[in-house]
């Protein structure tokens, strides 16, 4: 069996240096050959230019396949793994594509598991987490008002004047800020067109109690299933969003303004043109540490008392081995793939496990990766 890793981009080495390490059968893809050595040349020399028709032709039964590409990339990857009974891990979101293909992978006994990195990833664990404990608590009332948030975002440990620092694209960032977003608000959907227009005071129960910038991402409302939400629950507040320093919606007002400009064709190459900008001027400096803050909160009240209210908080940074970001998306993603390899998640196309015993063996290796991890219970502050 050969674990096919593709990609060693800024989020990927890390875990893959781990699964290297702990002996397991990989072979490494990548664009450029010469950029994979130098990030895992002193582990192995099984490396070899990304070619898709090469890892057709080598790829074989009960093999897995590492997404760690372009998104546009995910889809063809699982589809070779379906045709030949292998399975596919990545870190990325699932896509309605990527979803479609859930019939064909169990009908094939294939795993398809994806989000399984930061957010999305360590995201849900905490979240299936924190819904598991409550269901179990004695506060547990199928009529209790129920508010959930999570919030993310990689930053500068040390602020720039641009209270941002990128450690992937920036075409990916300045992508996601031109998409809506759904989430609910006093058990009501809330639909922005603009992450700008959302954007609030976000107050992390850290040591410190700092504040940040936080704005809603996506489509919220579907995670309420991932999450083990019963329908009939009433919902007050589910919101995944993005986490940001303060100042930041200043520092990126002309950046909106552009942005809110942009269509079509020509709006494309502008935004690449700001990308190429963005990467020049506002990179991390070598050995320069970037942060990672990942807050997800679970309330229940009856009767407008709160009578369950537990936050995971997690405060990360890089260090001498490397970035925060990067460990904390690939090295749950190395997690899966032992999962798969030890026969813990079934087939078909799927997100981080749901699982209790696969969840809270997960969250103790992540607490090894941050330098504060806690479960803060509100009701005994």
């Amino acid at each position: 069996m050969t674990i096919h890793w593709c990609g060693t981009g800024l989020s990927a080495i890390p875990g893959l240096r781990r699964l290297i390490k702990t002996g397991q059968n990989v072979t490494v893809w990548n664009r450029t050959v010469a950029t994979a050595k130098n990030a895992i040349g002193d582990l192995t020399q099984d490396i070899q230019a990304f070619d898709m028709k090469a890892l057709k032709q080598t790829l074989t039964t009960g093999d897995i396949i590492v997404s760690m590409l372009p998104a546009n990339w995910h889809v063809p990857l699982a589809e070779l793994c379906i045709s030949k009974g292998a399975n596919f891990v990545s870190s990325s979101y699932i896509s309605p594509e990527m979803k479609a293909l859930d019939t064909a992978a169990r009908g094939a006994g294939v795993i398809c598991c994806n989000e399984v990195g930061l957010d999305p990833g360590i995201d849900h664990l905490m979240a299936h987490a924190l819904v598991h404990d409550y269901r179990s608590s004695d506060a547990f009332n199928p009529a209790n008002a129920i508010s959930f948030t999570s919030y993310c975002g990689g930053i500068p440990k040390h602020p720039n004047p641009f209270r941002y620092k990128f450690s992937w694209s920036p075409l990916g960032v300045l992508q996601a800020l031109r998409s809506p977003s759904r989430s609910i608000r006093d058990h009501t959907p809330l639909d922005v067109g603009r992450p700008w227009d959302a954007i609030s005071n976000y107050e992390a129960p850290l040591p410190n109690k700092e504040t940040f910038e936080v704005y809603p991402n996506r489509d919220s409302i579907p995670f309420m299933k991932e999450y083990n939400f019963d329908p009939e629950w009433s919902v007050k507040e589910f919101v995944r969003g993005t986490l940001r320093l303060n100042g930041w919606a200043d520092a990126w007002a002309d950046v909106f303004t552009e942005i809110e400009k942009l269509s079509g064709l020509d709006g494309d190459v502008r935004l690449a043109e700001m990308s190429k900008q963005f990467w020049s001027d506002n990179t991390y400096d070598d050995g320069e540490p970037d942060r990672v803050v990942l807050c997800v909160e679970l309330k229940a009240e009856h009767k407008g008392a709160v009578v369950w209210n537990k936050t995971y908080v997690m405060d990360a940074w890089g260090d001498a081995d490397g970035s925060a970001m990067a460990r904390l998306v690939s090295i749950p993603v190395s997690l899966a793939i032992e999962a798969v390899l030890n026969g813990e998640m079934t087939p078909g196309v799927h997100a981080a496990p749901g699982d209790p015993k696969l969840f809270t063996a997960w969250l103790d290796h992540i607490k090894g990766l941050a330098q504060h991890l806690k479960i803060v219970n509100h009701l005994d502050a």
